[in-house]
């Protein structure tokens, strides 16, 4: 028999993961036994999960008996599975576990795509040229990074918001893929700053927290990179990183005016610019001017930081 503790760690979990048919048949049962438990006195909660993540499911095409091309999800009796064995012969086990994180938010239907694992694989090759290319030309360097230039800044930008970013979808909100996807617009961002006047402190910066933050989704390639680098300990036991908020700051930023709901122009602003501001930018702009001049304007909507909206009738 179990006893009264393990049966409270098993059965009271942060987080149950399952697809539809999980949710809504297995988990009955799950909730039966657990009700069960509770009535005995084997346990504090009458139900068993405080929280439930329903996966989506995983989606291909196959070709029915008479030649027609139908979009299913994936299932033996159809012969549309995809095996894992033969994509990780082909491109390993990173490649398959990225692909199938980057390709949909847990809880929606995946388009199984080999385009898009290929395309997975071939990021996870971006990421290993330029680890390899920085080890060639420089020395990890320790410590902090000072912000010498406009370059710098931008690249500083960029390494703080997707850590911010990173970490805010996985721990809050289980998005994935637009995790990978900020760390994917990181790595476009270093290859066009290593081109040019490189600040070293911030490029190794940026390779270190690249590896770190992409350990959870793959932890074999980011490990030997991490080890062919030289640092030390394994990745997966480093410091979760953190960002600087006065670094993600801009002293000026582009937002968009629209008119009843339609981008119309594009306006430069301050960071730091209030509505006010914001407004009177807007209206000394001449394209807003000549949409606006002797219209009925009834409202104006305006979101720091992101856009303006002017309502206009007749």
């Amino acid at each position: 028999m179990f006893s009264k503790d393990k049966v409270d760690y098993w059965m009271n979990v942060d987080q149950y993961i399952g697809g539809v048919e999980h949710a809504i048949m297995h988990l009955m049962y799950a909730r039966f036994f657990q009700m069960a438990l509770y009535d005995l006195g084997l346990v504090k909660d009458e139900e068993p999960f405080q929280n439930l993540l329903t996966q989506g499911m995983v989606i291909k095409g196959y070709t029915d008996s008479n030649g027609k091309y139908i979009k299913a999800k994936m299932s033996k009796s159809l012969g549309n599975v995809v095996g894992p064995a033969e994509i990780i012969e082909k491109y390993g086990a990173d490649t398959a576990r990225l692909f199938i994180l980057f390709a949909a938010p847990p809880d929606r239907e995946l388009d199984w795509s080999d385009e898009g694992v290929e395309g997975s694989f071939r990021f996870l090759n971006r990421i290993w040229r330029l680890v390899y290319d920085f080890k060639e030309k420089y020395e990890n360097i320790p410590g902090s990074y000072e912000i010498r230039n406009e370059a710098d800044k931008k690249l500083a930008y960029t390494l703080n918001y997707t850590i911010k970013k990173v970490t805010e979808d996985i721990r809050d909100r289980f998005n994935f893929n637009t995790a990978i996807s900020a760390v994917m617009e990181l790595v476009n961002e270093l290859y066009k700053y290593k081109e040019g006047d490189v600040n070293e402190a911030l490029y190794s910066t940026c390779i270190k927290t690249i590896l770190i933050l992409l350990a959870p989704f793959v932890p074999h390639i980011t490990e030997e990179l991490w080890q062919e680098l030289g640092y030390e300990g394994y990745v997966y036991d480093q410091s979760w990183p953190t960002w600087n908020e006065d670094e993600l700051k801009k002293d000026e930023i582009e937002i968009v005016v629209q008119i009843n709901g339609k981008n119309k122009e594009k306006i430069n602003i301050p960071g730091d610019a209030t509505r006010e501001d914001m407004l009177k930018i807007a209206e000394d702009n001449e394209i807003i001017k000549g949409l606006t001049d002797g219209k009925n304007v009834v409202k104006v909507i305006a979101v720091p930081g992101r856009l303006i909206n002017i309502v206009i009738k007749g």
